[in-house]
């Protein structure tokens, strides 16, 4: 029986980019020498026996990853354990970082969304066991923690494509396999447990999973085989987990709604922005609407400049907070394979997998609210602004927030397939395939604020709604200063008691497919031919934005709230909050003759259960989470159905000499959405005199209305490999690839603003405007790519490979006002709309790739342990993002003539994920039964879209991130690790709409595992 797997052949506090020159030198330096080293080696082997050597630990999962390279035929990066659960990392996402051109995006410490060269998410594609794999964001990207690492028996990322692959990667296809029992030939059951040590959890009272977390697992491999030739297999896996992940979070507002906004700060300008003469919001100006004065980006026709052109201005934010955050983590999941062969021609699979995991946070906040405020004489006065508009110092008046937020997150994830393979004849193989995944995502989140006024809740004139504040960020983050107000007093957060019960999150995306293909193996210079089609439905509901109980008991019951902060006050939670951030107190208090009072990195904070019940009970409200109805206006309802045929042919010739092989193919992809929007249903009114008017139909359900797309698209590939030497290959492709758009950008959410006109005639004159978000019609990204590879296989311990690439892509994004017809009440109403699409704009992107690894087995006594692995990704690219508010766009109607542009204050984002430079290195011992390796991972700053507006710009600052692995076998079954993460306590830095203002720190801290692996077969 043949084996089809596509992924191979097998044959058997801040650190900088600099620090990782080390690891690169010493591969670097070891390759050098590496011929002479053969040579010895060669030479011994003729003068004396062999011994056999086990090779197991590190040094044998990189043998692997050298044997994934080398024997496919398509550029792939990828590494298999010789046992299960032996991946070297805590999770899926940190494993496939050990790859070659792989770079995260980290969420709570931990390597979430994986970037293939530099590319972000959105142009990668994933696949589980062959098929898509469904995840609960709302884009395509998986979150690669939801996977335990104990499950993944190998995985991989293809660089290029061929026609057998399913489309949707330009950057690459991630590849995450389970074993195939009978593959694995030898029966196993095991047990692997760990527990997880975090400096930071044992600074917190009372945290949420205790002072140490917990991961465990069980497998079990094994095979049957009967007299009639009959062969059956079987494997299950289970593993659970409940760990923490403590975060200590600087945040500003973000720019993903209308919070963060570009103020003018020019001494010239006095009817808006921070030189207004009455105290307010620098956004709100003297005569006109509110959040309309900020920096005005269009371009004036008279000047062909912006209206605000040449005046100074700052990003000024809602408001600024610090959070102290305990987490949980807890997550269950199984896995069951099913291998039967009934015969030597027939192989039938059946797997199963499944996933739960429960995130949970206390949150706390220290909140600063009015930091958009201006104060007259004082806030202008201490601006210190950077010129890219960052505010590095800021003074004024503001209320000053005790918020806490208990918050929720369930997904679940559910996959399996049927995979059956049959041996018509000794050369032609037919095999079909079902699968099915399905995430659910719910996310709840419970809400207390607290406020300063004049009044404490004894009712005493002590305190004052907005003290004056001052912040600068001269130690790299926020310190303040705070006058006349003690953060730390529970007694001084009085005013506005809210309380907000939200169901947040209500998602299902659901992949439904089925493929089938045949493998004609052949004599002579086409070696094989291979060919299939594949039918596919994805789902994606989203039950629409937060559903809300909000209810408040504000200033003035006194007696009651004082009630609420005797039950319901606690100490801060954690010791040495942002220690290894800070230098000094981060809050110092001054009283009002500017002396210090107090200095502290902690404030007043609530139980916020208790509070909330509290509130809820004195005002008849519940505490119920409120259901989401799915027929709302905000309801994305998206199907996506696609029909795939390829045709490819594998070759086997010789050039100049030298065997030359590959393949080479084409599929074709056709691809239709229907997308369901739910809206206010009207009737038309025609009055006597013939006047029409848009009249809602009172208590009626909102009206489902549908639109929809679709496109086909051809995608031909080719690879080469040409055999140079033994040792050394040359490789080529070229392919087309594309990138669909992201399930939650194609709604199709529409709402009406019905004219105030009262003499309208016409239907086309009934609308004013269209409010609402998505395009159904959203086309995908497309690419031609080009890659070449030289690659060095001296010996299996040794792979030293460059490659080059370049991609051409075609399609940016772009605003468009486009005309869209309404079926209203029986009569179709055009009506203007701006909507988001995909253009015919190309960009393009070039980069290198560089991978050495070598073993020093050669070398004398202990020094024949060592060994390095490095990899290198270097891109370039003209790709442009411009942010929806403050960049450079121009809005064109359906027939190119322009409708508006503006002047951007703000520079493009690039590729979203795409990072300038990716590195990984690993230093490596292994010998015997003993193994250790310590591993740094870099990451150059890259853009990171808003989930909830990908519109607007966010940047991820550079990240170096070292991790260690030790590893000791006690007996032949039992062994013993030590595993750590993020050693050196590196935060992750966010910044809004410029690479200068640093809108979000998050420090997690190190996490610790120490475990056990038993074998018992």
């Amino acid at each position: 029986m043949r084996n089809n797997n596509n992924l191979a052949i097998k044959k058997t506090k801040k650190t900088g980019f600099k620090q990782s020159l080390l690891v690169s030198a010493i591969a670097t330096a070891s390759c050098a020498n590496l011929a002479f080293a053969q040579q010895e080696q060669d030479s011994a082997s003729q003068s004396m026996a062999l011994e056999e050597v086990i090779v197991q630990g590190t040094r044998a999962t990189i043998q692997t990853t050298i044997d994934i390279k080398r024997n496919s035929t398509t550029i792939v990066d990828g590494m298999s354990a010789n046992d299960i659960g032996d991946l070297p990392a805590l999770s899926i996402g940190e494993a496939l970082e050990n790859i070659t051109g792989a770079s995260s995006h980290r969420e709570n410490g931990g390597a979430t969304e994986i970037s293939i060269r530099g590319l972000g998410p959105y142009l990668s594609a994933t696949t589980f066991n062959g098929r898509n794999a469904s995840n609960g964001s709302g884009d395509r990207s998986v979150n690669f923690s939801q996977f335990p690492s104990e499950l993944i028996n190998e995985l991989a990322i293809y660089k290029t494509q061929d026609a057998s692959l399913i489309e949707g990667g330009v950057a690459g296809l991630i590849a995450l396999e389970t074993l195939r029992p009978l593959d694995y030939d030898k029966r196993r059951l095991q047990l692997d447990g760990s527990i997880g040590y975090q400096p930071n959890q044992q600074n917190l009272e009372d945290s949420m999973s205790g002072d140490i977390g917990f991961k465990g697992s069980a497998s079990y491999v094994d095979q049957f085989d009967f007299d009639n030739g009959m062969a059956v297999g079987i494997s299950l896996g289970y593993e659970q987990s409940d760990i923490s992940q403590p975060e200590s979070e600087m945040r500003a507002s973000s720019p993903s709604g209308t919070s963060l906004f570009a103020c003018i700060n020019d001494p010239s300008v006095t009817d808006r922005g921070y030189y207004m003469p009455v105290a307010g919001d620098c956004e709100d100006p003297l005569e006109g609407p509110s959040n309309s004065g900020d920096y005005n980006t269009e371009i004036n026709p008279e000047t062909g400049e912006a209206y605000d052109a040449g005046k100074d201005y700052a990003f000024a934010p809602s408001s600024n907070s610090y959070r102290q955050n305990d987490t949980s983590d807890e997550r269950e999941a199984f896995f069951a394979a099913l291998q039967f062969q009934p015969n030597d021609k027939t192989d039938i699979n059946i797997d199963y997998q499944q996933s739960e995991r429960i995130q949970a946070e206390k949150r706390h906040d220290l909140n600063f609210a009015n930091q958009k405020r201006t104060t007259p004489g004082v806030t202008p006065e201490a601006l210190v602004v950077t010129d890219g508009g960052a505010i590095l110092n800021w003074e004024g008046e503001s209320a000053i927030e005790s918020n806490s937020e208990l918050y929720r997150r369930d997904e679940d994830y559910t996959g399996y397939g049927l995979n059956i393979a049959y041996d018509i004849t000794p050369d032609l193989t037919v095999s079909a395939d079902y699968s099915f995944s399905e995430t659910t995502r719910i996310e709840n989140q419970m809400l207390l604020r607290t406020q300063s006024d004049d009044y404490d809740l004894n009712g005493e004139n002590v305190s004052t709604y907005r003290p004056m504040v001052q912040w600068d960020t001269d130690s790299g983050i926020r310190q303040y200063e705070i006058t006349g107000f003690d953060i730390t007093d529970h007694n001084l957060f009085s005013d506005r008691w809210r309380a907000r019960i939200d169901s947040d999150v209500d998602r299902t995306n659901t992949i439904e497919a089925f493929r089938a293909d045949f493998d004609w193996r052949l004599d002579g210079t086409i070696t094989a031919i291979k060919g299939g089609f594949r039918a596919s439905e994805l789902e994606y509901l989203d039950a629409g934005p937060t559903v809300r109980n909000e209810f408040e008991v504000t200033v003035g019951e006194y007696q009651f709230l004082s009630q609420v902060k005797d039950s319901c006050a606690i100490e801060f939670p954690e010791s040495d909050f942002m220690g290894a951030e800070r230098d000094g107190a981060l809050f110092t208090m001054l009283d009002d003759e500017g002396n210090v009072v107090k200095q502290t990195n902690s404030w007043a904070t609530f139980d916020t259960a208790c509070a909330v019940s509290m509130l809820a009970d004195f005002e008849g409200e519940s505490t119920d989470f409120p259901e989401m109805p799915e027929s709302k206006a905000n309801t994305t309802d998206v199907t996506e159905t696609t029909n795939a045929a390829y045709l490819m042919a594998d070759f086997d010739s010789s050039l100049f000499s030298k065997t030359v092989r590959g393949n080479f193919g084409v599929r074709v992809v056709q691809t239709e959405v229907e997308s369901i929007g739910y809206r206010t249903p009207y009737t038309i009114a025609t009055s006597d005199d013939g006047i029409l008017s848009l009249v809602p139909v009172e208590g009626a359900d909102f009206e489902r209305v549908v639109g929809g797309g679709d496109y086909t698209e051809v995608l031909p590939s080719i690879n080469v490999i040409m055999d140079l030497t033994d040792d050394l290959m040359l490789r080529g492709a070229v392919y087309r690839g594309l990138s669909r758009p992201e399930p939650a950008d194609m709604s199709y959410q529409r709402g009406f603003t019905v004219s105030s006109e009262e003499d309208i005639t016409e239907l086309d004159e009934l609308i004013q405007n269209v409010s609402g978000d998505g395009n159904p019609n959203l086309q995908p990204l497309t690419s031609w790519s080009f890659d070449a590879a030289i690659e060095w296989y001296p010996n299996q311990d040794t792979l030293l490979a460059f490659g080059l690439y370049h991609k051409n892509f075609q399609g940016g994004f772009e605003t468009t006002r486009t005309t869209e017809e309404f079926l209203i009440d029986g009569q179709t109403i055009p009506a203007d709309f701006d909507l988001t699409e995909t253009n015919d704009d190309t960009s393009a992107l070039t980069g290198i790739e560089i991978t050495a690894t070598h073993n020093f087995s050669y070398l004398p006594g202990f020094l024949s342990g060592f060994g390095v692995k490095a990899s290198y990704n270097y891109a370039d690219s003209d790709f442009e993002f411009e942010d929806s508010n403050y960049g450079d766009l121009t809005v064109r109607d359906d027939e190119g003539n322009v409708v508006y542009q503006t002047e951007g204050i703000v520079e493009p984002g690039n590729v979203p994920g795409f990072s300038e430079h990716v590195f990984s290195g690993q230093l490596y011992y292994s010998v015997g039964d003993f193994d250790a390796s310590l591993i740094y991972k870099y990451r150059s700053e890259y853009f990171q879209p808003y989930t909830s507006n990908g519109t607007r710009l966010r940047f991820v600052g550079d990240t170096g991130v070292w991790e260690a692995k030790v590893s000791q076998y006690v007996t032949d079954n039992i062994r013993l690790d030590l595993k750590a993460i993020n050693l050196f306590d590196e935060p992750k830095r966010q910044y809004h709409y410029t690479r200068d203002y640093l809108g979000e720190l998050n420090s997690y801290g190190p996490r610790i595992f120490l475990g056990a692996k038993v074998k018992f077969f």
